[in-house]
């Protein structure tokens, strides 16, 4: 990891944007981010509630995407095994996992929530599985792909590819829905899938010097002994925790929010999505750039206020009701700074990983991060109910607060040089 002191030239960072490693992390980004919200979040909120489910249970689907959470588990056979001869470790695994995956989708598709939600719920949990294990083997191509000073812009590509899957199974998904049945609209998003089938055929299979692991029990225990053998290694677990989880919470019921207040479907998909998207690609582009100018620490601490700040949107738009202007700047301010936020954050959790190891830590580090979606997030419809939704995104405000005091805990080694980090034994060393 570079000194939070080197600064980088104007060429050196358009060089590093337009390389074929950025392209393919801007599209396996795109095939991440494209399962998330069809497993658990709006469009199976969305075709939950026309159903007549109630609020209390929506919230409770949060706990369909377990898996993003486990995924730690098996991520060591992820490091251990080649399971294609000749495709290589990381691109053999995507092809297994994206083909599963695609699946699982298709099937989702023929359950009916009117009929069994238990058949539904086991349907979303099978998307879960095999997206968060597409997940593990993502994060970890580009943590080998990618030098460690161009962690920073390929988590931006990666994370703008991220939201454009996100856009496109969510707010596309929600404007399908108005025209065709919603089983329909989970078989289009199988197709929508090729472009990241496509990606792991042709993009290049990392080279590793530190070496892969030789036994299982190599890839089992050694990464969790190297990671916890260093400085603050439980505080940034915890961090890695809280960073984001207000804005989570915020996001698990945004959608019934706006529905409750008396959006459309129709302007729900185009304006909070399509409008919204251009915010989060702007504050991806801002997040990785700002990120070579102002080193690490400094782009997690604003970023973290900024992202908090954004959230007042929603407790203004509470107020205002039924109000497309007022829904255009809650999504503009909200979307923007998560989109810096998150960029700062995937990248920190990248540099942290041993590359002999990249699935399992950046699977564990991961997994954390996705706790407050699918734990944390699971009680937000009773809280809502509870605290009506101007308290409720207040609550998500103060939500951020613990996060950001932790971070102030890793100044010292974030902005200490690298030399001086190897020496303490720090996590970024």
């Amino acid at each position: 990891m570079r000194s939070e002191s080197t600064r980088h030239s104007g060429g050196d960072i358009m060089r590093i944007f337009v390389s074929g490693r950025m392209l393919t992390a801007l599209l396996m980004g795109f095939s991440s981010g494209l399962p998330l919200l069809l497993a658990s979040g709006s469009v199976l909120q969305a075709w939950l509630k026309e159903a007549g489910v109630d609020l209390g249970t929506i919230g409770l689907f949060a706990l369909v995407g377990l898996p993003y959470t486990l995924k730690f588990l098996w991520a060591p056979l992820l490091d251990r095994f080649v399971p294609i001869a000749g495709m290589g470790r990381r691109r053999g695994w995507l092809l297994l996992i994206q083909l599963a995956l695609m699946a699982a989708i298709a099937g989702l598709g023929f359950t009916d929530p009117t009929q069994s939600l238990p058949l539904v719920t086991l349907a979303a949990f099978l998307v879960a599985f095999f997206s968060a294990s597409q997940d593990i083997v993502v994060d970890a191509y580009r943590r080998e792909s990618l030098a460690d000073d161009e962690q920073g812009l390929g988590a931006s590509l990666y994370v703008n590819g991220y939201r454009v899957g996100l856009l496109l199974s969510s707010g596309g998904g929600l404007i399908l829905a108005d025209y065709i049945p919603f089983s329909a609209v989970y078989w289009v998003m199988v197709a929508a899938m090729l472009p990241g089938l496509i990606t792991t055929l042709f993009c290049i299979e990392p080279q590793i010097a530190a070496g892969t692991p030789r036994t299982l029990r190599e890839a089992v225990v050694e990464p969790f002994v190297e990671y916890f053998s260093r400085q603050d290694a439980v505080l940034i677990l915890l961090f890695v925790l809280l960073y984001k989880v207000g804005e989570m919470m915020a996001n698990q019921m945004t959608t019934p929010f706006y529905l409750d207040i008396g959006f459309s479907k129709t302007e729900i998909g185009t304006i909070v999505k399509l409008f919204g998207f251009w915010a989060t690609v702007v504050g991806g582009l801002i997040g990785g750039v700002l990120m070579l100018r102002l080193g690490q620490y400094r782009a997690l601490w604003l970023f973290g206020v900024l992202q908090a700040i954004g959230l007042i949107g929603f407790v203004i738009l509470a107020r205002l009701g039924h109000s497309l202007p007022g829904l255009a700047l809650a999504i503009t301010s909200e979307n923007l700074f998560s989109g810096m936020a998150t960029t700062a954050y995937v990248a920190f959790m990248a540099t942290l990983t041993n590359k002999k190891f990249t699935a399992t830590q950046y699977a564990l580090l991961s997994s954390l991060m996705g706790i407050p979606r699918v734990v944390m997030t699971t009680p937000t419809g009773y809280l809502a109910q509870w605290l009506g939704w101007e308290g409720f995104f207040l609550f998500c405000m103060a939500s951020t607060v613990p996060g950001l005091w932790l971070l102030t805990r890793f100044r010292g080694w974030m902005d200490s040089s690298p030399d001086s980090r190897a020496q303490s034994g720090d996590p970024a060393g």
